[in-house]
């Protein structure tokens, strides 16, 4: 199942949790804008290249849409269309003034030059400056993108509009970026972890980890898990997958993944096959890297305890339904990985007010605010009776629904 139709499926049933107006449904469904565009440029051998880039603008009733910018070789519609929906429900579930958006160009950024990179970037963004703004659209870095990224586009849009540094977040910190940022989706992600062990009477330091996708999302949870007494016993990355059951020296790690571009051949752990490291033992088991990694194919095998979603939709409906017949704890994507789009939010907040917070303010307040959503989401579990999944997309729709309604919705 495709992400669109499986995020178009937890929608539809958390508006019947709700009870919402069948028209009402419809139009929270359908997205506000979707912008599609060509991207030529020419290549560093002097030949041209055309990419097609895509955003899509989903909801705009809490705020301003909001949502990243990746680069990979399978950015198409569909995909766009669910990662953005995903955005309108994940920043309403923290509960921070945005609605949701994605975009996307379909290319190898491996593949292209760091001048041929920045050619591309600033391309799109003269395709759709008119269509973003720091009141009506924010970017952010994805996946294949990054701060430097995020410095081409504001300075791009910043050619148009003048100088506007909370065109996007996740910036360099030089040109306006939030302190903390970097390691945000990581440290909401032990945030969150803490929160749904804490409710089961367990904490990180008795519990095994295993971590997929060991990017800056992955490393930064293991790197904070590790630094809280968390025993991080497996990670994997693009090149490899290790092992270690006595536990990961996580420090080690990082630094051989920075001299060697990834965790293979560390000396510290036993290689094992990518495939199965989903299947390991452990207690909490972290995707981090693709979506549809839990299917139906594997999910039967997992041991697990705990699933906490740091990568968006890494787990298909019919994985999600085997997990749960199992008694596995799934915490959901649009809250478990929501603390990046948060400390955006800060960055976005830092750059109105041109009052730059030190990162001591940022994770406190990023702790706040994780906390406080993960007890929303509780309470919306016991009012409709149903899993943390469906907590979090029923407290997501219904703000949505309500901020809809108040600013004049008609049926």
């Amino acid at each position: 199942m495709n992400a669109l139709v499986a995020t178009s499926r937890n929608f539809k049933q958390a508006a019947r949790l709700l009870g919402l107006d069948s028209k009402l449904e419809r139009s929270l469904l359908i997205p506000f804008r979707e912008i599609k565009v060509e991207c030529t440029i020419p290549r560093d051998d002097g030949t041209l290249a055309s990419y097609v880039g895509f955003r899509v603008q989903h909801d705009n009733a809490r705020g301003p849409m909001k949502g990243g910018i990746r680069y990979h070789p399978e950015v198409d519609p569909d995909e766009v269309n669910a990662l953005a929906q995903l955005m309108t429900w994940k920043t309403a579930v923290v509960n921070i003034p945005y609605g949701g958006a994605k975009g996307g160009i379909g290319c190898n950024p491996g593949s292209l030059s760091v001048s041929e990179l920045e050619r591309l970037t600033r391309v799109f963004t003269q395709k759709i400056h008119d269509l973003i703004g720091v009141q009506t659209d924010v970017p952010a870095p994805d996946m294949g993108t990054n701060s430097q990224t995020m410095a081409w586009i504001l300075d791009e849009y910043s050619k148009f509009h003048g100088y506007s540094p909370a065109i996007v977040t996740g910036k360099p910190v030089d040109l306006g970026g939030s302190l903390g940022r970097d390691a945000a989706t990581g440290r909401g992600v032990l945030f969150a972890t803490e929160a749904l062990l804490a409710e089961y009477g367990k904490g990180i330091p008795d519990q095994r980890f295993v971590v997929q996708g060991f990017g800056n999302v992955g490393s930064w949870a293991a790197e904070l898990i590790h630094e809280k007494g968390g025993k991080v016993v497996a990670v994997s990355d693009i090149t490899g997958a290790i092992k270690n059951t006595n536990g990961l020296d996580i420090p080690a790690l990082m630094k051989h993944m920075k001299q060697n571009g990834g965790v293979k051949d560390f000396g510290g752990a036993d290689s094992i096959d990518p495939k199965t490291l989903l299947l390991e033992d452990c207690d909490v088991l972290i995707p981090a890297a693709l979506g549809g990694v839990l299917n139906r194919e594997n999910a039967g095998e997992v041991k697990a305890k705990f699933i906490i979603e740091a990568a968006n939709h890494p787990t298909d409906p019919e994985a999600d339904e085997i997990l749960s017949n199992k008694g596995v704890i799934i915490l959901p994507d649009i809250y478990a990985n929501a603390g990046g789009v948060t400390v955006s939010y800060f960055e976005w907040v830092q750059n109105i007010q041109g009052f730059m917070w030190d990162e001591t303010k940022v994770n406190a307040e990023l702790k706040t605010y994780m906390t406080r959503a993960f007890q929303n989401l509780k309470e919306m579990c016991t009012t409709h009776n149903c899993n943390l999944r469906m907590g979090a997309f029923t407290l997501g729709v219904n703000r949505v629904a309500r901020a809809t309604v108040l600013r004049g919705w008609e049926a």
